[in-house]
């Protein structure tokens, strides 16, 4: 497991009003391993880079400075890196930092890269000892700028370990002005023993990717060997971790700060980043809070924005340039939909003037179900829940499977408690931590809780863990029982309409360490559930397409063109009698650019369209689907091929087009107009008669209200759209086109827009929508036409392409051979297994019959033989012998069938290099399934 996150980059400043730690030894250079320099770019001058060791009190400190050279003095940077890497993982950024005229140190903390030393946790004495000698190398610099002799202008940023010592030098040395830590910890005490309970596998990773106990300050690596036996952290412990984070020094750090914490973290959530926030700005520093989409559990770190912002802030604060923007004060990466080029997650900011803390705007739901429930905690704590399955997840994809809408997460059934709400009745936006109120009584002394909010979809069997995060929660004394207030875990997460909550209250977890001895527990609900919801936080509005302020007369030019060259006379082809009732059929249609002719935009595309289906048509950019579109509007002209709508070949002007719909590519309005104005221009410009035009049935589609009065140009993106739109269904076209109807809606917007199509094509209708959001696509579309490079790759109802509930999809770390493919295959309750691009497609059989070789969830797990990664292999035992990735055992008459936890366990016993497991039962798995990863 790697720990390391790449460097994040620059710093600003102010002045602490006294210097905490003075500088009294002197740093001896040793060694200099000679000088290297970056190529120039077009804008930047070369980057030089000086490699030394450094001797600090017995210690041997590996460092690399970058700089442009010459004599100007400029603002310094020290970047940290993250636990288990070296000064090599930031290297381009600051060689970027240099670039922008910085001055910038990097070394390799105590026992990582080729320093010497114990590792010490950011000891105080230790590595932030260290950081002080490094500003004294800095402030004899000639070309680094100093506030005072003996005191340079210097920020610190880095990720993780970096991150926290970020901190603690802030708090230990006055001479830091400005930090940019990033998914780090405040309390590390807290972190590793939340409420009391130890969290076992992060730190048993803690410690293997540290080199093992030995490379640890002996103090450390006794205080871990306690604690891992006991199963229990101890007052001493706490202390010892206490004394090793920022909340030690929480008073000194009175710097500007910006916070950068991941969502999908069970090493440091976001609660880590809150606590540090309140403690800083109650010292009167500015600060930012960044929470971005990635942490240690996976995900998109979003470095290229991240570094933009941390160089944002450094020229505020250490340039002091006080026309830099630094962003929001509080910002959240939000994701909405996938892009179906790369199925990568679409990410958005939202933003606030203000951080919202945890507790913002509570809303209350009440819980319902038996208002006391008892469950066990069975011996040894086995088998444990499933939350987060920690150093795993960041290598594949199991922390994205939740914000996918999979559930990855288990529960065994009498062991944990659950109560519901109702299904909401409007959306949900989570932010920050929901809390409750339960009253704990226990057989034994203490019980420890394990305490989550599912979102619950509509069936009530698909159930989501929100970034797969827990509130582990002990409880002493509750042999007489106690009322415990539970804070669960921060999160920024989306519950739609229809959907409900269920917290449950579990006595295991995988990742943490529970009392061995059984016990039973009872939980009584005393309070609704409290979720805080941050209204002040809004999403951007995205950038307004150039068509709304360039051509605004396009739209009206169009409908005069087709106007005039519909009134000419052509020859064509006769219509065809058998296809009257047919909207669409697409038949052997070709299409290349003269600035492409060795390759078709369209090549030999065929299907077919009937009424009442709302058909969505799917592929990459570059498929073909724009240009399907235009030819199907007599827009642009095939090479080969026809096009026939009700059994009238298309050609431009030609009358059938009367009975089409289009919205491609935006349309134009003139801004000075209304948009009722602007609706009944259009339908003149057709020269069709006004009652024909069905526009008051169109405006009450648009749902534009007053808005419909006012000057167009006064309208967002989204009313404009809505426009656009009800323009298109203006005469209530057999045949409606939409390309990418939702840009620009919101949330309801885009609910109204998916029942509008349905109730479009119910009426008889056809409609055909063209769009990126593929969960949209799968609950408005009945049917789907999939193309890449022009070509059709499938076509047919979407039950059919998205696949049957017994598909579950296994992503690969490495390719593997065919013998392995059909060894998977032939495993008992498999009934097929297919290599895709990166991953396994393993149909599991409906029914298999119980007999020798049957999987049973009771028996004993098979032994793992060596694999490649011995870490993920004992980490996928332990999934395995926990019993499960997925759900439970499903039941047919009483046969047991194979699980996602067993086929999970012989994945492991064949030494198949699993990085994710989940059902393929989304649009999105199967859509990149069938492109292949061609885009």
């Amino acid at each position: 497991m790697d720990l390391r996150l790449p460097g994040l980059q620059g710093l600003r400043r102010l002045k602490h009003p006294r210097r905490w730690l003075a500088a009294t030894a002197a740093v001896v250079v040793l060694a200099a391993a000679g000088t290297w320099t970056a190529a120039a770019s077009d804008t930047k001058p070369p980057v030089h880079r000086t490699d030394r060791t450094m001797a600090i009190d017995g210690v041997e400190l590996d460092t690399s400075y970058f700089t442009t050279g010459g004599s100007t003095r400029r603002p310094a940077v020290l970047l940290a890196h993250g636990f288990g890497g070296s000064k090599e993982d930031v290297r381009k950024e600051a060689e970027d930092l240099a670039g922008d005229g910085y001055a910038v140190l990097t070394w390799s903390a105590r026992g990582f890269g080729r320093s010497t030393g114990k590792i010490g946790l950011n000891d105080p004495s230790g590595e932030v000892k260290d950081v002080s000698k490094l500003i004294d190398w800095l402030a004899k610099r000639p070309d680094v700028e100093l506030d005072k002799p003996g005191d340079p202008r210097v920020g610190m940023a880095g990720g993780s370990y970096g991150g926290a010592i970020s901190l603690l030098a802030a708090g230990y040395d006055d001479r830091v002005d400005a930090i940019a830590p990033a998914i780090t910890y405040w309390n590390l005490a807290d972190a590793l023993f939340p409420n009391d309970v130890f969290k076992k596998l992060w730190a048993g990773i803690f410690i293997n990717s540290g080199g093992g106990c030995a490379k640890f300050e002996p103090t450390l690596c006794q205080m871990y060997d306690r604690v891992a036996e006991s199963g229990k952290p101890d007052a001493q412990a706490r202390a010892l971790l206490e004394a090793r984070s920022p909340s030690a020094v929480a008073t000194r750090v009175n710097v500007p700060t910006l916070l950068l914490q991941g969502q999908t973290d069970s090493l440091f959530p976001l609660g880590q980043a809150d606590a540090a926030e309140k403690a800083i700005r109650a010292n009167g520093a500015p600060v930012d809070v960044d929470w971005i989409a990635g942490g240690h559990d996976g995900g998109d770190m979003e470095t290229g924005r991240v570094q933009a912002r941390v160089t944002s802030w450094f020229d505020r604060y250490l340039k002091d340039d006080k026309n830099t923007d630094t962003g929001p004060v509080f910002r959240v990466t939000r994701t909405g939909g996938v892009d179906s080029t790369d199925g990568a997650a679409l990410l958005r900011g939202a933003s606030g003037s203000a951080y919202p803390g945890l507790e913002s705007d509570p809303r209350a739901f009440a819980l319902t179900g038996r208002r006391e429930q008892s469950f066990a905690n069975p011996a040894g704590a086995s088998p444990p829940a499933i939350s987060a399955l920690p150093g795993l997840g960041s290598t594949g994809g199991l922390s994205q499977l939740s914000s996918l809408g999979i559930g990855v997460s288990l529960d065994f059934p009498g062991q944990y408690a659950a109560f519901d709400s109702a299904p909401l009745t409007t959306g949900l936006r989570v932010t920050g931590s929901p809390s409750v109120t339960v009253h704990v009584k226990s057989t034994s002394d203490d019980a420890v809780l394990f305490g989550k909010v599912y979102d619950v979809g509509p069936s009530g069997t698909q159930q989501v863990l929100p970034s797969q995060l827990v509130t582990p929660l002990r409880v002493e004394g509750a042999k007489s029982g106690k009322d415990v207030t539970i804070t669960l875990p921060a999160i920024d997460y989306d519950v739609q309409s229809g959907h409900h909550l269920r917290l449950v209250l579990a006595s295991t977890d995988l990742g943490y360490a529970s009392p061995a001895a059984p016990a039973t527990y009872t939980v009584t609900l005393k309070s609704d559930l409290k979720v805080p919801t941050a209204p002040g936080v809004t999403t951007a509005a995205a950038t307004l397409p150039s068509w709304v302020w360039w051509l605004p007369l396009a739209g009206l030019a169009i409908a005069l063109a087709l106007l005039l060259t519909g009134r000419r006379r052509t020859a064509t082809a006769p219509p065809a009698p058998e296809l009257a009732e047919v909207p669409l059929q697409i038949t052997d249609l070709s299409k290349r650019y003269a600035k492409s002719a060795d390759r078709y935009a369209v090549r030999d595309l065929s299907f077919r369209v009937e009424k009442g289906q709302v058909l969505g048509l799917l592929g990459p950019n570059g498929a073909g689907k724009t240009t399907t579109l235009r030819m199907l509007m007599g827009l642009i002209k095939p090479d080969a091929g026809e096009i026939r709508v009700f059994g009238h070949a298309i050609r431009p002007g030609a009358p059938v087009l009367s009975r089409v719909g289009a919205f491609v590519e935006g349309a134009g309005f003139l801004p000075h107009l209304s948009g009722r104005e602007n609706l009944e221009l259009y339908w003149q410009a057709t020269g069709r008669p006004p009652e024909d035009a069905h526009l008051e049935e169109a405006l009450e589609i648009a749902g534009l209200g007053d808005a419909l009065a006012r000057a167009v140009r006064t309208y967002s993106q989204g009313m404009r759209q809505r426009l656009a739109i009800a323009q298109a269904m203006l005469g209530l076209p057999d045949l409606l086109i939409l390309d990418e109807p939702t840009n620009g809606l919101d949330p309801p917007q885009i609910r109204e827009m998916r029942e509008v199509m349905i109730r479009y094509a119910a009426a008889g209708r056809t409609v055909i929508v063209s769009s990126h959001l593929l969960a949209e696509v799968e609950q408005s579309c009945t049917h789907l036409v999939v193309m890449d490079r022009g070509r059709l790759v499938q076509a047919g109802p979407v039950a059919e392409i998205i696949g049957a509930e017994d598909t579950l999809l296994v992503g690969l770390a490495t390719d593997i051979p065919e013998p392995l493919v059909e060894k998977v295959a032939a495993l008992p309750g498999v009934e097929s297994a297919t290599r895709t691009e990166g991953a396994l497609l393993v149909r599991l059989s409906a029914a298999p019959q119980r007999g020798a070789g049957q999987l049973h969830p009771s028996a004993a797990p098979p032994q793992s033989a060596p694999s490649h990664d011995g870490a993920a292999d004992e980490r996928l035992q332990a999934a395995a012998h926990s019993g499960t990735l997925a759900n439970a055992t499903r039941e047919t008459d009483g046969t047991e069938t194979l699980t996602a936890a067993r086929l999970l366990v012989e994945l492991v016993r064949l030494e198949v290099p699993v990085s994710s497991l989940g059902p393929h039962r989304r649009l999105e798995d199967a859509f990149l399934t069938l492109i292949g990863g061609s885009a």
